[in-house]
């Protein structure tokens, strides 16, 4: 049986679906040789190679890691990007970021080398909650909180969906979002006429930042994990082509 090639790729554990379908798109993967595509399948026998070099399908443990990002890192595994996430963390083995925060933002994100929980977490379908705290740059209005609540158009055709929204001060607000557009929570305030001035992710499903200093790291415990592999039980780990675990 046949595969997707991003599918197949994330699933050796080198890096996340989107992340394969960025190395193909460069032209740095081949399949038996031809320079692959996006939508090529490989069957059993294929040799897949990235950069020139095989990868094989896991057999490593798995690791599950909490970060604590600061502001100024990017959440990219492209190594001549010098404010790389994976540099910063410097972990020992291959690992990778779940999903995305923006170079200016900061607050929790998850780093694994186990593709199939990423494909299941990112998957917008499956609902799961990420909270975030949020400040702007001007007092908020009830207006601007009912909008935010009930769906902003934030692009032809892409209006956001309902979501959790709630005031705790003269100019920051906590939302729950579902959902996972890129650069959703700034594109959102941006339409109605606020800049963001910080953006911090709390929570992310079960797993809260209490505790973990900015640019400190630990590894999620087996009570968390419990938790979330059954949050994610009944998760479908296909793309849906709507990613779910950007801002």
């Amino acid at each position: 049986m046949d595969i997707s090639l991003n599918k197949y790729i994330s699933e050796t554990g080198f890096c996340s679906r989107r992340e394969a379908d960025k190395y193909i798109e460069q032209c740095r993967v081949t399949i038996n040789g031809i320079e692959a595509h996006k939508g090529n399948r490989v069957a059993e026998n294929d040799v897949v190679l990235v950069d020139g070099e095989p990868i094989k399908k896991k057999n490593h443990t798995a690791v599950y890691i909490l970060l604590n990002k600061p502001k100024g890192v990017t959440c990219t595994t492209d190594l001549k990007d010098k404010t790389n996430i994976i540099d910063f963390i410097n972990y020992k083995t291959r690992i990778f970021p779940i999903g995305r925060l923006d170079k200016r933002s900061e607050g929790l994100i998850f780093l694994t080398n186990d593709g199939d929980i990423v494909n299941k977490i990112l998957r917008a379908g499956n609902k799961h909650e990420k909270e975030y705290i949020v400040n702007v740059d001007k007092p908020i209005t009830v207006d601007f909180i009912n909008k935010m609540r009930n769906g902003v158009r934030i692009g032809a055709g892409t209006v956001t969906q309902k979501c959790f929204v709630k005031q705790e001060g003269d100019n920051r607000f906590k939302i729950i979002l579902t959902q996972g557009l890129n650069r959703q929570i700034r594109r959102m305030c941006e339409t109605l006429g606020y800049n963001v001035e910080s953006l911090k992710r709390i929570r992310i499903m079960n797993i809260t930042i209490a505790g973990l200093q900015p640019g400190k790291w630990r590894y999620f415990t087996p009570a968390e994990m419990a938790v979330i592999n059954s949050m994610v039980a009944n998760s479908s780990k296909t793309a849906d082509g709507n990613e779910g675990m950007d801002e």
